[in-house]
């Protein structure tokens, strides 16, 4: 069962190619600790290319733009539009009716341009602080910031409630207490330090954040959520870690 709901968990957060089934599917969105298990196999990968300050003498811009490059083509970019519709729905002055019909509109307004721009500026001068770091200190904090973006997503199916029926309604089914198996997966980043501890605690506090902003001004979560807690959640994981490593 935990096997499968892996196979699904990477099928549905990257390009890594699987063999994408319905079981695989249906084992995934009953199991959330298959979001952090996923994602000690996205860190890992994305990450490579943070050991170029070790393997060679390449500029610290080079190996953030190789980071950027590892990240997108690791996990795609289907998270980023949960970005854009959400920056949409969140410049609508209204109910969250109002901005839950944003969210299925397909138009691109200024709150995704923005949104969107945010985002990459603020994981591009992530990338850059990271890469300046020690090759092995920087590893450790792209993999504990994907595993904490990865296990607020599991936050969020556990401790959300559906907006409306939808991609988001089949993770939604769970209790609170199904978050347990998720931390457990995501606990062994407070071994790798205080850098790592600090990119967990940033990817968490982003994703409860925008449950939260989601309860309120959505009445419940969707995809579109869930895609904005994997981004939100890596760039605060990285600026948290970086900061982190930078006081200790």
């Amino acid at each position: 069962m935990v096997l499968t709901a892996f196979r699904g968990a990477v099928g549905f957060l990257t390009r890594i190619p699987t063999g994408r089934s319905e079981e695989a599917w249906a084992a995934f969105s009953e199991t959330p600790a298959a979001f952090p298990l996923a994602g000690w196999v996205v860190g890992l990968l994305v990450a490579v290319p943070l050991l170029g300050s070790a393997l060679s003498s390449l500029p610290a811009p080079t190996i953030a733009f190789g980071y950027l490059l590892a990240v997108y083509a690791v996990t795609g970019v289907n998270h980023a539009d949960g970005v854009a519709d959400l920056g949409d729905a969140a410049v609508v002055h209204g109910s969250p009716e109002d901005r839950r019909a944003v969210l299925k509109d397909t138009e691109v307004g200024v709150g995704a341009v923005l949104a969107l721009g945010t985002v990459l500026v603020g994981l591009a001068l992530a990338a850059l602080g990271v890469a300046g770091l020690p090759p092995i200190r920087a590893v450790t904090i792209a993999l504990a910031a994907e595993v904490g973006a990865k296990f607020g997503m599991a936050a969020v199916a556990c401790l959300g409630s559906p907006a409306f029926e939808g991609l988001g309604s089949a993770f939604t089914d769970n209790d609170p207490a199904a978050l347990v198996a998720p931390a457990l997966v995501a606990a062994p980043v407070v071994l790798l330090g205080a850098p790592a501890i600090g990119a967990l605690a940033g990817a968490v506090a982003v994703a409860l954040a925008l449950l939260r902003w989601s309860r309120v001004n959505l009445g419940g979560v969707n995809g579109d959520v869930f895609g904005a807690t994997n981004e939100l959640a890596r760039v605060a994981g990285l600026h948290l870690g970086v900061v982190a490593w930078t006081l200790s």
